[in-house]
């Protein structure tokens, strides 16, 4: 009939979405799987932009660990009346002071201890010419010399890459000593105006987003600055460890080794072991195989305190991260980016785990260090919302109401001032009568 509007036909009870017919398994496996390709993509293009500007970076990270370092320091001299720039100050020069008098040490030492052990590797060399020929391999001198040669031959054949070797050598002392600038210069405004610096960054963030921001990144830089300081503990320990080790022995240059396992420990469980090598060696040149076995024991002795007690016991507590989990820290961080790598590959975790627990726990609303904040309030961002609202989104209505209102208002005295001119010409004429 006509006017009546055409029917759909019934669906088909057979008919299924080509969607279902996907097993369930094999959707959720592609949900995750092109999640995880975001993520690596992510990761991939910050690890670029990270290698690109790393002359930059690395600086700033470096400022970084040492202001969580003497941060405590600044705020214990400011809480003493002092005031903070000139605590700064006393703080910097002061570490500055210290390294510089360290490096002093360590180089007198080294000078006055190379001659002597120039003659003791000396000896050392022909023992080991003496065990070549004499030993299980019994090889002659002519044997020998060919063998030098060819070392010889072989670094002539690549002296364009031993020269582009000492030219990028030069490039790196420059950026080197660029960087040095840059983490004084850096390290004086972290220790001045972090927190300002810091509420500026979350500033910029939309402000929903702030309270978490702000919360995390303050746990995230608690932990650094735990792990900074745990490290310094440990690494002391492997220092002395192996330097008195060492002193006992008899090894040369027992204080630049102690400094070298030191500095050498901020890369954990591995830093300690590359340095302990170097005594090792030392040990084996200058007094012979028995005292570098000896050498080796104390080195490993040191070794297995830092694994089986420190690390877990110190430093996994300080940073909540497992042993296997900071060993394999290290290892890909010396994979992907050399030393750099290891040194902030173990900090850079702490302060990713304790974020990723701080933001999946919603810890931002309970935090008490956001809680009546101060002045940018972070834990009212929402009443601020509102108020934002309610002062920029009055409409056109808005505005004519409040028209007509200031009109209502003022009408009562328009009536009032009729009434009394009335009342004046009533009496007026009143008079005249």
């Amino acid at each position: 009939m006509r006017g009546e509007t055409p029917t759909a036909p019934p669906p088909d009870p057979s008919f299924q979405p080509a969607g279902d017919e996907v097993p369930y398994a094999l959707r959720i496996g592609a949900a995750w799987s092109w999640r995880l390709v975001m993520i690596v993509l992510v990761a991939w293009g910050l690890f670029y932009v990270v290698a690109f500007f790393s002359v930059l970076i690395i600086p700033l990270m470096i400022a970084a660990l040492l202001a969580g370092l003497l941060s405590p320091l600044v705020r214990a001299l400011h809480r003493n009346r002092v005031p903070k720039g000139l605590a700064v100050a006393i703080v910097e020069i002061g570490f500055i002071v210290v390294v510089a008098g360290a490096l002093t040490l360590v180089g007198r030492q080294i000078v006055s201890g190379i001659s002597a052990l120039w003659g003791q590797a000396r000896a050392g060399y022909e023992q080991l010419m003496g065990w070549l020929q004499s030993g299980p391999l019994q090889l002659s001198t002519a044997e020998i010399d060919r063998y030098l040669q060819q070392v010889v031959r072989s670094v002539q054949d690549n002296s364009s890459t031993v020269l582009s070797g000492a030219a990028s050598v030069g490039t790196t002392a420059g950026h080197v000593a660029a960087g040095l600038l840059l983490t004084v210069f850096s390290l004086i405004f972290f220790l001045l105006d972090g927190d300002r610096i810091w509420r500026f960054v979350v500033g910029m963030l939309p402000r929903r987003a702030r309270p978490a921001t702000d919360g995390a990144g303050r746990r995230g830089w608690q932990s650094m600055v735990s792990w900074v300081r745990v490290q310094i503990l440990v690494a002391a320990i492997d220092a002395i460890g192996i330097g008195v080790g060492a002193l006992v022995i008899g090894v040369p240059l027992a204080i630049p080794l102690a400094v070298l396992v030191f500095l050498g420990s901020f890369i954990p469980i591995v830093g300690a072991l590359v340095t302990g090598s170097v005594a090792v060696l030392l040990a084996l040149v200058a007094l012979g195989p028995i005292q570098a076995v000896i050498m080796l024991a104390v080195v490993l002795l040191v070794q297995q305190i830092e694994g089986h007690i420190l690390q877990p016991l110190i430093m996994g507590r300080a940073v909540s991260l497992h042993p296997l989990a900071v060993v394999l820290a290290v290892t890909g961080g010396s994979l992907v980016a050399g030393i750099a790598g290891a040194l902030f590959s173990v900090p850079l975790l702490a302060v990713v785990n304790t974020v990723i627990r701080y933001l999946a726990g919603r810890q931002w609303e309970t935090d008490p260090l956001l809680v009546g904040s101060g002045a940018d309030g972070y834990g009212r961002h929402a009443e601020d919302t509102d108020r934002q609202r309610q002062d920029h989104g009055r409409s056109g209505a808005d505005a004519e109401t409040a028209a007509v209102n200031a009109t209502g208002a003022d009408a009562p005295d328009a009536d009032r001032s009729d009434r009394s001119d009335r009342s004046t010409a009533t009496t007026d004429v009143e008079r005249t009568r």
